[in-house]
């Protein structure tokens, strides 16, 4: 092929797609045109690569070509510009569908710790079988309240942070198990139960309760969401209803695990709190009321925002043109 003849046979066609791409507003004709002369320059481009290689000439003609696709095809949506509806849509949405959930694993979650911390002081045998006098003693006078400020703030509140966005990650990608978030919901409350049943026992139930308010309002909250988006996510799959599985799945599983990325933001306050104001020489209505503005501004971003957007239509999930067909259809 002579490459120096069709680029002079087709010069004018190329330099009229180029003009066409280029052009701010095409009325009907033009955009007809646009289109048959991508068409052809397409059919010039491959012809070049496949005789030639990689060439000026066809080097020019892609960029041309790409300009023009770009026309009729639409350029992607900068991904910062989707950050303030992700923040202000998308999320608060995905929170809001999880917000009966979240209350149940809740009611769950702080149910079995007080039947545990009920079971352990009622009965010394209980308690005593966990662990020894001594061991008990050391930590409600000593080791929890220090737990919090052994270590600097700074390198505690990064490790709370990852720690407890790490358990949220998992509990939303492992709930299609339907076995990992009831055991994490599970243990959890054990935990809290036995730790507050040792410091009432030791009489620092006030100390416990101090400690915990301020970032475990928030905190726990955070853990409640995730693991009700893990069942939901489940539950998606076990009843899909008029979708079929698949579709269920990727419909809630892309809307859902959204809400893993809005917790990393939320437990990184409570971490701070926790490693700044938890440990602080405060008033503790003060600590405690910092803990509380902080879950109330979640609440109100959840169930106002998230209101707000259910209501317009959202679901948290990415609309049509991100998330692809939902089906696979011949023709």
């Amino acid at each position: 092929m002579d490459l120096d003849a069709l680029a002079a046979a087709r010069r004018s066609e190329w330099e009229r797609l180029d003009v066409l791409a280029r052009q701010r507003r095409l009325d009907g004709a033009e955009a007809d045109e646009l289109i048959a002369g991508y068409q052809a320059g397409a059919t010039d481009l491959s012809a070049l690569q496949t005789t030639a290689g990689s060439t000026a000439i066809g080097d020019r003609l892609s960029v041309s070509l790409s300009r023009a696709r770009i026309r009729f095809t639409g350029a992607g949506t900068n991904l910062l510009a989707r950050v303030p509806e992700f923040a202000v849509v998308q999320l608060p949405a995905a929170l809001y569908r999880v917000r009966w959930l979240t209350l149940a694993v809740a009611v769950a979650t702080l149910g079995v710790a007080g039947l545990v911390a009920g079971w352990a002081l009622a009965d010394p045998r209980a308690l005593a079988s966990l662990g020894s006098d001594e061991q008990f003693e050391q930590l409600a006078r000593e080791d929890f309240v220090d737990y919090y400020s052994e270590n600097p703030a700074a390198s505690f509140t990064g490790l709370v942070w990852t720690n407890n966005a790490w358990i949220a990650a998992q509990c939303i990608a492992f709930g299609i198990s339907g076995v990992f978030v009831p055991y994490v919901i599970l243990q959890n409350a054990q935990n809290l139960g036995i730790t507050g049943a040792v410091m009432f026992a030791y009489g620092e139930g006030d100390t416990f309760f101090a400690y915990i308010a301020p970032h475990g309002l928030l905190e726990l909250t955070a853990v409640f969401v995730a693991a009700a988006a893990g069942l939901r996510i489940f539950w998606s799959w076990v009843a899909p209803g008029r979708r079929t599985r698949g579709q269920a799945l990727a419909e809630d599983g892309r809307a859902l695990f959204s809400i893993a990325l809005g917790l990393v933001v939320v437990l990184l306050v409570s971490g701070v709190i926790e490693g700044f104001v938890t440990p602080a020489p405060w008033p503790w209505p003060i600590k405690v009321g910092i803990g509380v503005l902080a879950l109330g501004a979640f609440l109100a971003y959840m169930l106002v925002l998230g209101g707000r957007a259910v209501r317009a239509g959202q679901t948290g999930d990415l609309d049509e043109s991100e998330a692809g067909a939902r089906t696979i259809v011949a023709g």
